[in-house]
């Protein structure tokens, strides 16, 4: 099931937030945007009522990154409701402090590829069963 999204606001907004990324987004978007090990990943993507930070469909897998704000107020609560939502549609959130992205982007890279990779379906549906033989029957 995908998450619906209309178009209007949250589009919108996603659209600016892609020309106001934060300094630790647009260095982890550099490397995303190359597909790591063949992975597609969109920025700024509109779920729901949501922005999604970065978005890797082929694995359900939301990536975002969390400055200090995050921590304070009631962002705290507000992110939970998002995971919640998320998590009802089948997305799985990958919550990365910002700090770790400038202080070591590539494990932060690392760590997403493995839990992209880990979320991945054995085959897609549109590339039909794997054949017969790597199933090891003839």
């Amino acid at each position: 099931m995908g998450i619906a999204t209309k178009p209007g606001r949250t589009v919108r907004r996603a659209r600016g937030l892609r020309r106001d990324m934060t300094l630790p987004e647009v260095l982890l978007w550099r490397v995303l945007r190359e597909r790591p090990e063949g992975l597609r990943f969109r920025r700024q993507h509109p779920a729901g009522a949501y922005v999604l930070d970065f978005y890797c469909p082929a694995a359900r897998l939301a990536v975002e990154v969390d400055g200090e704000a995050h921590e304070r107020g009631d962002r705290p609560e507000r992110d939970a409701r998002r995971d919640v939502f998320l998590s009802e549609h089948g997305v799985a959130v990958l919550r990365i402090a910002a700090r770790d992205v400038l202080r070591d982007l590539d494990s932060v890279v690392r760590y997403i590829v493995a839990q992209a990779h880990d979320r991945l379906p054995l085959h897609r549906p549109s590339d039909g069963p794997p054949p017969q033989v790597e199933l090891g029957e003839e």
